[in-house]
């Protein structure tokens, strides 16, 4: 049997993926153990595994207005390269207490492989979305070459000698998605295993699923945890989109409390069951976050998004090139182009049809399952 540590950033949408993961691997006898902020970690992850608290820097929160580079630039230079240097003392502490045969690091959470390259111990890399497998910066060389001064600068800063990309590792990169969503990029590692979608539900309050009829479509809105004060007039608007359209139903979630005075047929909550509203939804309106997308298309379900930033308008551009999907601009966005929307993807069959198609890649894909086996087989390979 092996040892797993995880090492995860303070978002739950690079947690959820793969929390599946290591409970599949604790199924199979392994020993697993997180790295991350506690108070993230704690509410999601079994009672009885070991979690070792990282400090996260106390960073200001990210204007809503912001888009294009200066997203970009904000991301990397106020949140992903000093969460990486406050996580790392607890990274490496939470090495030498639970010694791992493996380290599993999310791309964000690029401390757990400055560990793990510092120490020269086996890791992978958790690509909880698949914005960086589709070289996103290919046709951006001065903002390729920036971004690769940043991760050198980190690196030499930490004390970490290795000449590698710390958001691919060399070993395995475990992409949580399909080439049949991705595409065929012209140029990936050879490490990159695509495993498909994994995902385990947490606890939620239940919706009250008698108030839903089963014969009428349903419609499930969601902007992600990230995105609540940015989405909170395009979730207004998406509701009296609703409410023109009395034949529909939903399940809007809504973690501002941004929606007051929503018609019957809508159900509105600052949480719910995304897998379970998932199962019967007809289609989805998001934000194009991977993680949301990924679950949509799992359940064969279309969809209709709206990126706003980060990663979000290459995954719109993914599923819309599909043909899954389409797509709204975030910031003009009102409840007569949303309504149109949905009544495009619910009319329109190819769009469910398209789906489904990438829904049969995710199974044949593995998810959870083949993501277990690969790291077995990388600890396997590390002790010959």
């Amino acid at each position: 049997m092996s040892r797993f540590l995880f090492v995860v950033p303070p978002f739950l949408g690079h947690v959820n993926p793969v929390l599946a993961v290591a409970d599949e691997l604790a199924r199979h006898g392994h020993e697993v153990a997180w790295a991350g902020d506690c108070g993230v970690l704690d509410r999601v992850v079994l009672p009885w595994t070991s979690v070792y608290h990282c400090e996260t820097p106390a960073t200001s929160a990210r204007p809503p207005a912001l888009r294009g580079f200066a997203a970009l630039k904000f991301l990397w230079e106020q949140s992903l390269i000093p969460l990486a240097t406050a996580m790392l003392p607890g990274v490496l502490e939470a090495v030498a207490e639970f010694r791992p045969d493996i380290v599993v690091a999310d791309q964000q959470a690029l401390a757990g492989a400055l560990a793990a390259e510092r120490l020269r111990l086996p890791w992978a890399t958790s690509a909880t979305t698949s914005a960086e497998l589709t070289d996103p910066l290919g046709d951006l060389p001065k903002v390729r070459e920036w971004l690769t001064g940043l991760l050198k600068e980190l690196s030499t800063a930490n004390h970490c000698p290795s000449t590698v990309d710390l958001r691919f590792s060399p070993h395995l990169v475990l992409a949580f998605t399909t080439t049949a969503l991705l595409g065929e990029p012209a140029r990936l590692p050879d490490s990159v295993c695509f495993v498909g979608p994994a995902r385990v539900e947490h606890d939620v309050a239940p919706l009250p699923w008698q108030a839903l009829d089963p014969h009428r479509p349903l419609v499930f809105v969601s902007l992600g945890t990230a995105n609540a004060d940015a989405g909170e007039r395009f979730l207004v608007e998406t509701v009296e989109a609703l409410r023109r359209r009395p034949d529909l139903q939903a399940v809007v979630v809504d973690p501002t409390g941004a929606v007051l005075g929503a018609p019957k047929q809508v159900i509105v909550r600052g949480r719910v069951a995304q897998l379970a509203v998932l199962a019967r939804a007809n289609v989805v309106v998001c934000h194009a976050g991977h993680n949301t997308v990924c679950e949509a298309l799992g359940h064969g379900v279309p969809l209709v998004v709206a990126p706003i930033r980060d990663d979000q308008p290459i995954i719109a551009d993914q599923v819309t090139s599909v043909g899954a999907a389409v797509r709204l601009r975030f910031d003009h966005a009102r409840a007569e182009h949303i309504g149109s929307a949905i009544d495009t993807v619910l009319t329109e069959p190819s769009y469910r049809a398209n789906a489904q198609r990438v829904q049969r890649s995710f199974q044949m894909a593995g998810g959870a399952v083949s993501a277990a086996w690969e790291l077995t087989r990388l600890a396997k390979s590390a002790r010959a």
